[in-house]
């Protein structure tokens, strides 16, 4: 488990009014939107929970903290008495949205009309077989399947190529079905499934509760036989070591990644074999195979160090070599192939990363072959037989060059040109996806603010791109028309001068730019995560009502590089808050909005900024969603005993030091309500979430509640089977895509008037 990330997404077909189906974009048309009148619901409306407050005095260099609602954490999440008052939120939350509960029904529908229920993803060719995984109509989870390549299909692959499916095609089989397994379960998530080398068996991670500790199971291909017995314990991180081996990553008291074992089949788990134990709990393991699948790479890392073993797959017994050094302030990854490892690192000086080679056998004899640049930044690389494909970053931009390399055994110089792969829009994410080491073809999803998710093979010798399918849950039905919507990047000016990039998409023929449209406004800022413009089905039910959608790619996010990042964490963080409201307050000023219509949406530490500026400016915002927010700074970061509190001391910084808790408690949430008025908020939070523990959104409702001076509303949902990523099943996140926009089209007093249709 690695961060406090939680990037989760917001986002019927008809409403039924005065017995006349109308689409919800005409009832929430200019001409319909009306304030709801004090009806008998609103006016008998409950009383909101009232969290008891228990005196706990923290003190620190001679500075006192009161924190009555510290009773609310209970790490077994049993306590009836908080269990209780979980529940008293969450019954006052339905209450409370029950008035539009006819709304998020009908938005419901409208958001699962536009998907194709019934779908596969675009195969991959391995080996003698096609993978893919199937959704069913009315099923949450997917089915991972697999066929035969056609008889004598020796031919090499190609951009071209097609899954046979007639009559004629070999059989479909389905190795695992997720919704029988999930058949028992309140959560249900797979994360990590894995096919042996000679593809006779697979191994899969299982997560029941959302707590992201995982149990594996080894099952034969073809019969779904049980091989051995299930490894329990384990995180997501988990590769073959040829076809007779496992290695996983299981963790610490805290849930810190810290030892990687090997397993051979047939053995049991006490007998496993532990290649290492990192115990500086300031860094975790991480786990990758390479692509040339002869090498397996772990990884020791913290937030400013990371350093490189390998494993010979074919000698485990080995044990793992060290391959890059353990140098505070230096990060390297390692890909391999032939008889090099390409090394991407990064120090400080080197802050966008250079990329090395270096022999298999003298890792020292390093030779740069991609010079670093202040202006472009290499995100990540992705190797071939004869090409390297490196993905940069340029101007807050997704970057992706072909480069073709020497034949294997012959030294490798300076990469020079590269051919790049050209997007249509503006603004766009690229994702790289599974390739075929042997093959010339690279695959990779594109998407925009109004491009569905599409994948693509690209013939790196040709440059030819050919779209191979439009991602399940990203294809829309209905005569969807992208060039209806406008996407475009704009800059506004933070505080210090520096220009801060928004992403924006509207639909053009319902914005007007003068201040009437409804704007929802996302950020997220922490960690070097790019949020990239990227597509969601569910936010056409926004758009095509004439709202704006915004990004605002704040300080501590990764996308203008290396330095970015380090411009809005530490003694820097406040740069993340205030780059926001910059942002807020250009889309006001250029008149895409006033502030009686602008949202905010946050998630985890994207939650820790929605709690940060509306401390900040509660007066630029009418309403506010805040997601698994990280809001408990202070208190959770002197305490080691909570997970990720020790890894992330290089992130937010480390408050047992004077300057850091100060500066840290200046912005923490919790630590800065104060009794003024607030808009509409609602906030949510996993029980069972190890990332950012349930009691900190808690907490911070219970102490709003207690000192804010309005009578706006102020909502908690907490899932009790749920963790981080909230609930697991497909259509359940639809769900709560509708019950966010409800609650937002509430706060905005757009429900429209019974009977305001027409006949």
């Amino acid at each position: 488990m690695g961060s406090r990330l939680g990037l989760g997404t917001l986002e019927g077909r008809v409403l039924w009014i005065s017995q006349s189906p109308l689409p919800l974009s005409y009832l929430f048309s200019a001409k319909s939107l009306n304030s709801v009148p004090a009806t008998a619901a609103a006016m008998s409306k409950p009383s909101a929970p009232v969290a008891q407050k228990v005196r706990h005095e923290m003190e620190l260099f001679g500075d006192v903290r009161i924190d009555n609602y510290y009773w609310l954490r209970d790490d077994s999440r049993s306590n009836p008495d908080v269990l209780s008052y979980l529940q008293q939120e969450n019954d006052y939350t339905s209450s409370v949205m029950s008035e539009v509960k006819n709304i998020e029904d009908q938005i419901y529908g409208e958001i699962r009309g536009r998907i194709k229920e019934a779908d596969i993803s675009a195969p991959l060719r391995k080996g003698d077989y096609y993978y893919y995984e199937r959704t069913l109509e009315g099923k949450e989870y997917v089915q991972h399947c697999r066929r035969l390549l056609p008889n004598g299909d020796g031919a090499p692959p190609s951009v071209y190529d097609t899954m046979p499916t007639g009559h004629d095609a070999p059989c479909e089989h389905i190795i695992l079905d997720e919704n029988v397994n999930a058949q028992e379960h309140a959560y249900y998530s797979i994360g990590a499934f894995k096919i042996s080398p000679n593809h006779k068996l697979v191994a899969y991670a299982e997560d029941t509760k959302g707590d992201e500790i995982y149990t594996v199971y080894v099952i034969d291909a073809e019969t779904h036989t049980l091989v051995g017995k299930p490894l329990a314990g384990i995180t997501s991180h988990l590769e073959w070591a040829g076809d007779e081996a496992l290695v996983y990553i299981t963790m610490d008291e805290i849930l810190r990644p810290d030892k990687v074992w090997l397993h051979k089949l047939g053995t049991e788990q006490p007998s496993d074999f532990c290649l290492y134990h990192e115990k500086d709990d300031m860094f975790s393991l991480d786990l990758h195979a390479s692509e040339s699948k002869k090498y397996l790479f772990v990884a020791s890392e913290s937030k400013n160090t990371r350093f490189v073993f390998y494993l010979d797959i074919l000698k485990p017994e080995n044990g793992l070599m060290d391959l890059t050094p353990r140098v505070d302030g230096i990060d390297t990854s390692v890909s391999h192939r032939g008889n090099h490892f390409f090394i991407k690192r990064r120090s400080k000086e080197v802050f966008n990363s250079e990329l090395l080679a270096c022999p298999v056998e003298d890792t020292s004899a390093t030779t740069v072959i991609l010079p670093h640049r202040e202006s472009v930044k290499v995100q990540d690389i992705q190797l071939f037989t004869d090409h390297l494909v490196v993905y940069e970053r340029e101007n807050g931009l997704p970057k992706v060059s072909i480069h073709c390399l020497p034949t294997e055994g012959h030294p490798i110089g300076i990469l020079r040109g590269g051919r790049a792969v050209e997007f249509v829009d503006p603004i766009y994410s690229v994702e790289l996806l599974e390739s075929q080491f042997s093959s010339r073809i690279l695959r990779f999803s594109y998407s925009s603010l109004r491009t569905p998710r599409s994948v693509y093979d690209c013939d790196m010798n040709t440059g030819v791109s050919v779209l191979k399918r439009i991602e399940t849950f990203t294809q829309v039905l209905g005569g969807f028309d992208a060039s209806n919507y406008s996407t475009e990047r704009k800059w506004a000016t933070a505080s210090d001068g520096t220009r801060i990039p928004i992403s924006i998409v509207y639909e053009k023929n319902l914005v007007k730019f003068d201040g009437s449209s409804p704007l929802l406004l996302y950020g997220y800022g922490s960690y070097e995560v790019c949020i990239d413009p990227y597509f969601n089905a569910s936010r056409l039910s926004l758009l095509d009502q004439g709202f704006i959608y915004a990004i605002a790619h704040i300080r501590g996010g990764g996308e203008m590089g290396r330095q970015w990042y380090e411009n809005g964490k530490l003694l820097k963080k406040m740069n993340t808050f205030t780059d926001f409201i910059a942002c807020a307050e250009y889309l006001i000023e250029k008149r895409y909005c006033v502030k009686e219509k602008l949202c905010i949406n946050g998630r985890s530490a994207g939650g820790l900024l929605i709690g940060a500026v509306l401390n900040m400016r509660p007066d630029l915002f009418k309403c506010a969603v805040a997601g698994v927010p990280f809001v408990d700074v202070v208190t959770t970061m002197l305490d080691p005993t909570i997970p990720l509190t020790t890894s992330e001391w290089e992130e937010w910084g480390d408050p047992r030091m004077e300057e850091f808790y100060f500066y840290m408690k200046s912005y923490s949430p919790v630590d800065n309500v104060k009794a003024q008025n607030y808009p509409n908020i609602l906030v949510t939070a996993g029980l069972n979430d190890p990332r950012v523990l349930y009691s900190e959104p808690a907490k911070f409702v219970a102490k709003l509640r207690d000192m804010k001076t309005d009578n706006n509303e102020l909502l908690f949902k907490c899932e009790f089977g749920a963790g981080h990523s909230s609930k697991s099943g497909r259509f359940e996140k639809l769900q709560e895509d509708a019950f966010t926009y409800a609650f937002i089209i509430k706060s905005l007093n757009m429900v429209p008037t019974t009977g305001s249709g027409k006949n």
